[in-house]
């Protein structure tokens, strides 16, 4: 079957592999028919994502259909379009007995610690596909993308009529915003790009707010806003941005990142202390977080369909990929299709 595998960083191939065999007791065999792209697969294209090895098959973001299902299951049937959550837990260690699953201590996520979803076909735990009967392939691709902003909107419990600022306004800092306009929170979005921050603008509706890199943000929000908000969320994976963010939340305000970075964050302790603030990471997202989404997707209430900025066929996706990372070609969301 046809399978895209990242050789090494920078060299994609297309090649044949075999297909799986018949599902076993609580799995599934999906064909994959949507890929999104997200940053994970950008930085492993270029060798700098973490926890990394090559070669490997890529795509966490799927679309699919059920080709067959194994004996027992029964919530899905052969032709159903599913969204697919990449996260495998152990179901056993504290945290998946917490129902904490996205935080399983031997977690593993397809497309980056192991083989994904390039590829026509693929094995999956039934539990893992959450299907639609109304949503497209290619908004079925998008669920596990706006999951990460969902589930840290959730962690920092944002509430109707807060103010939220959302640092970095990249694909996962438009999720997070999403979810907390979704929640009743004025939403500010704050980023370096002009672009950025014109499209989420555009798409969401929110304000942005353009900063001076090397003056304080507290300041600046002040001057430009007023009080300072309740919740911050930092998607930049920037050290920088995150150790700045820490003087942005008011006094019994809440930071959360989402965004990751290699090494160590430093903050002012007595700062830290003397506002009373609350630190959390968010990571990946949990089955309910993709259950809710859909619902919410079916209903109207999200529609990322605008959000797709490039497409291309699996099999000239390694073509077209270096052009895609080019500044001018202003990527958002790429989605490749297995047709």
């Amino acid at each position: 079957m046809r399978t895209l595998v990242l050789e090494e960083p920078g060299r994609l191939l297309v090649t044949d592999t075999p297909e799986p065999p018949a599902p076993g007791k609580s799995e599934v065999v999906v064909r994959v028919r949507r890929v999104g792209i997200c940053g994970t697969d950008i930085h492993a294209y270029r060798g700098n994502q973490p926890f990394f090895t090559y070669p490997r098959i890529l795509g966490h973001e799927l679309g699919v259909e059920i080709a067959s299902v194994g004996p027992g299951v029964t919530h899905v049937t052969q032709g159903d379009r599913c969204a697919v959550e990449p996260y495998i837990n152990c179901g056993k260690c504290q945290a998946c007995r917490l129902g904490r699953t996205n935080c399983c201590e031997t977690l593993t996520c397809l497309g980056v610690h192991g083989d994904g979803g390039m590829r026509e076909l693929i094995t999956l735990p039934a539990s893992k596909v959450h299907p639609s009967t109304d949503l497209s392939l290619d908004s079925l691709a998008l669920v596990e993308t706006l999951g990460i902003g969902k589930h840290a909107v959730d962690r920092a419990n944002v509430q109707q009529g807060e103010t939220v600022a959302v640092i970095g306004l990249g694909p996962i800092g438009l999720t997070a915003a999403q979810f907390a306009t979704l929640a009743g929170a004025r939403v500010v979005g704050i980023d370096l790009s002009e672009s950025r921050r014109t499209t989420a603008t555009t798409l969401l509706g929110i304000e942005t707010l353009d900063l001076m890199p090397n003056a304080p943000i507290a300041e600046q929000w002040r001057a430009a806003i007023g009080d300072l908000p309740l919740k911050v969320f930092d998607a930049t994976g920037s050290r920088a941005s995150m150790q700045s963010a820490f003087s942005l939340p008011t006094n019994g305000g809440t930071l959360t990142f989402i965004g990751l970075v290699l090494g160590e964050i430093a903050f002012n302790d007595p700062e830290f202390h003397r506002k009373e603030l609350t630190l959390l990471a968010s990571r990946n997202s949990v089955g309910r977080d993709f259950r809710e989404i859909i619902e919410h997707m079916e209903t109207g209430r999200v529609d990322p369909s605008k959000w797709i900025t490039h497409r291309a066929e699996a099999s000239r996706w390694p073509e077209v990929f270096e052009s895609w990372l080019e500044p001018s070609a202003r990527l958002l969301k790429g989605v490749i299709g297995f047709d």
